[in-house]
């Protein structure tokens, strides 16, 4: 009565239109050749590279099983609808066992015969997203089933193909890598030839200047006291520079510091340095007249060089201030940051 019950359910689990649908997919295997023409099944499997002999269909656990465990635990597994997987722990794999065990049992030849067009499918899915080792392992129990079963040799075909095709595109793949590593590699020496030539041209360059230098030298050495008398009369006149710049200083900065301002728009970012994200400074130079306008500006120090300039100078054109007894002039630094 067991016997039948559990027939019984397995009947209940499969579709019927699924039966069918596998049953004509059956049909169009029966009538095609039972091996491709391309590439033959021996060619496919000699041309497949070397893999560890597969598992057996029915795990050792499995196999190891008590009768009534094993009709319990396939019983369960249909009604979780484990029909397939996961290995080791699916109806497929305990009917089968079961079958080892007491093989005149009808009810249990049909539950496989049940359960043969589910694994079908799945057999079927497994190539189609390249799982070849559950294909292989459901190609081994659909064999176990019925190793004439008309599927088997497309099966079978399939996995050894798919293997290659796989292992092709892998080898393409690592070929690309090699190629891409090799062509970067001759860039890079390519690159530290051009850089080394650079160098060696500079090197010639400086050499030459040097050589020069040393010609020019012999020339003025009949002229070296006039040029001393000129270089002391040029370190005198740059000293007095120097002191009349400081004291103008002086005199400016409280006059500086006494500026108000009314207007400061800040510069345009430039579109280019927006975009690129750069970021600096620029000091400049700006004298106020006495009606508070920037009467004159310069560029004293830019980073990074020209990037900011003109539209630092730009904007401080624009300022106003409040106007002051007698022209000032101060030192503004501007700031350019993306995001400020």
């Amino acid at each position: 009565m067991s016997h039948v019950n559990t027939n019984a359910k397995a009947r209940l689990l499969v579709p019927l239109t699924l039966v069918v649908a596998l049953a004509a997919c059956s049909g169009k295997d029966e009538t095609a050749p039972a091996t491709p023409a391309t590439p033959s099944a021996p060619a496919a499997a000699a041309a497949a590279p070397a893999a560890a002999p597969p598992a057996p269909a029915v795990s050792a656990k499995v196999q190891s099983m008590g009768t009534e465990e094993l009709r319990d635990l396939a019983s369960k597994a249909l009604r979780e609808n484990r029909m397939y997987a996961p290995a080791g722990d699916n109806a497929m794999e305990y009917y089968l066992a079961l079958r080892e065990k007491t093989p005149d049992d009808a009810s249990i030849k049909s539950a496989l015969t049940d359960l043969l067009p589910y694994t079908l499918i799945a057999a079927e899915q497994s190539l189609n997203r390249e799982d070849f080792t559950e294909g292989q392992r459901l190609v081994a129990l659909i064999e176990k089933v019925d190793a004439n079963a008309p599927a088997l040799p497309r099966l079978k075909t399939g996995i050894t193909t798919g293997m290659q095709t796989a292992l092709k595109r892998t080898q393409e793949e690592t070929d690309k890598v090699k190629r891409d590593a090799e062509n970067k590699v001759k860039q890079l020496a390519d690159q530290q030839r051009q850089q080394q030539a650079g160098e060696a041209e500079a090197a010639k360059q400086i050499a030459a200047q040097q050589d020069a230098a040393r010609r020019e030298a012999e020339r003025q050495d009949t002229e070296r006291q006039a040029a001393t008398r000129r270089e002391t009369e040029q370190r005198q006149q740059a000293a007095a520079a120097a002191q009349a710049s400081a004291a103008r200083q002086t005199a400016a900065a409280p006059a500086a510091a006494a500026l108000r301002p009314i207007s400061t728009p800040a510069p345009r970012y430039p579109t280019d340095a927006l975009r690129a994200g750069t970021a600096g400074e620029v000091l400049v130079e700006i004298t106020v007249g006495t009606d508070g306008s920037v009467t004159s500006s310069r560029v004293l120090r830019a980073t990074p060089a020209r990037v900011f300039d003109r539209e630092a100078l730009n904007a401080v054109k624009r300022w106003k201030f409040e106007p002051v007894s007698a022209p000032v002039t101060t030192r503004r630094t501007l700031s350019f940051a993306p995001g400020a």
